[in-house]
């Protein structure tokens, strides 16, 4: 009879940076993703690693900051599931790389995006580990009122999302 484990994974990146989780199928993913960032966003500063799931096993690493590489590899490690990948960015926001991402052939999927506090639930069998889901933030604590409502709209204008 086969077992599952689930178990929660903290991560943490650094502050003012987002990150990207997804899951892909193929090593060339590594390499593609990188192009992506590069191409996306003047001064995007990012890390990538990608759990490799056959042959070696290794975590594959991109990008053009060894902090955030280091960070995202650390977020890799932690979760350690096949064919999962890490995008630590700062100087952009998720919103301008995430069609592109999407894009990918590679790309099978993404679980979050985001600046919260992060938790990732794996499920462990007998041949690996695997996302079942993310905790990304915290739950509501009531609905926007007209004061907040304003609040929203000039955050979005501020970051020039909205005009």
């Amino acid at each position: 009879m086969d077992t599952i484990n689930i178990e929660v994974v903290d991560l943490q990146w650094e502050e003012g940076c987002n990150i990207i989780v997804g899951q892909s199928h193929f090593i060339k993913t590594v390499e593609d993703l990188g192009e992506i960032l590069n191409c996306s966003v003047p001064g995007i500063q990012y890390g990538l690693a990608f759990c490799e799931s056959s042959g070696p096993c290794l975590i594959r690493t991109e990008g053009n900051d060894e902090k955030l590489i280091e960070q995202a590899v650390t977020c890799a490690q932690r979760v350690g599931a096949g064919h999962s990948f890490f995008i630590i960015i700062r100087n952009a926001f998720p919103i301008n790389v995430l069609n592109q991402i999407k894009s990918c052939q590679e790309v099978a999927r993404i679980f979050c995006a985001t600046a919260n506090p992060l938790q990732i639930l794996c499920a462990e069998t007998q041949i690996g580990r695997a996302i079942v889901g993310v905790v990304d933030g915290f739950s509501p604590k009531g609905v926007e009122k007209e004061a907040d409502k304003r609040d929203r709209k000039e955050l979005l204008r501020k970051f020039k999302y909205k005009f």
